[in-house]
C-alpha cells in the first residue's frame, strides 16, 4: 500500500501552513539519524513528521513537499510510527528541563563521538564481580580519566565507525 499523493500532500500543507519547520519522512532509505541531527532538531522551532505504511509514500510527495528522509537503522518496520517515536524520544529528552539536570545528557553515548562508559552501583561486590577500585577512590580526576578510557575502548571494540566521526564534532 502506498499513501495517495493528494491526500498526504493536503495533510502536509495543512500542518506546515506559514512555517518552515523541517518536514521529515521516516524511511529506511533516508540519511541515518545521528545525535548531532537530533540536537539540531531539538534546537529548532519544531518538526513535522510523516510516516509511511507498508510500501510507503508516493515519490511525488517526497519531491514536491521537500521531505527529508530519515532512517533509524538498517532494518524494515511495518510503518514509520515506531521510528517517529524513537526520533521524538531522542529530541524531547534533550530539551531543557526534561531530564531534571540539563547536564545529564552530556556524557552519554554519541555525545563527544564515543559510546558511554560502563556504570556501576552498590553493592561493592555482586556475584563475585567487584566495582573497579578507581570508582570508589574518591579521586574525581582519576575517575574521569578511567571513564574516558573505557568509553574509547568500548567504541574501538563495538563501534569503530564512530571514531572517524569524532573529529567532525
Amino acid at each position: 500500500m502506498v499513501l495517495k499523493p493528494d491526500v498526504l500532500a493536503r495533510a502536509i500543507d495543512h500542518a506546515s501552513e506559514n512555517d518552515s519547520r523541517p518536514r521529515l519522512l521516516m524511511s529506511p532509505r533516508g540519511k541515518p539519524l545521528t545525535q548531532k541531527r537530533v540536537r539540531e532538531l531539538a534546537n529548532g522551532s519544531g518538526i513535522i513528521i510523516v510516516c509511511g505504511r507498508f510500501e510507503g509514500v508516493d515519490q511525488r510527495v517526497i519531491d514536491g513537499r521537500d521531505l527529508e528522509e530519515v532512517s533509524i537503522g538498517d532494518y524494515i518496520l511495518s510503518g514509520g510510527e515506531p521510528a517517529a517515536l524513537i526520533l521524538l524520544d531522542a529530541i524531547v529528552r534533550i530539551l531543557p528541563g526534561v531530564m531534571g539536570n540539563d547536564l545529564s545528557g552530556l556524557h552519554e553515548s554519541f555525545e563527544g563521538g564515543l559510546l558511554e562508559h560502563p556504570h556501576y552501583t552498590r553493592p561493592q561486590i555482586w556475584e563475585d564481580r567487584e566495582i573497579p577500585a578507581i570508582l570508589t577512590s574518591g579521586n574525581h580526576a582519576a575517575i574521569a580519566k578511567w571513564q574516558r578510557e573505557q568509553a574509547e575502548q568500548l567504541t574501538r571494540e563495538r563501534r569503530p565507525d564512530l571514531l572517524g566521526k569524532k573529529a567532525e564534532k
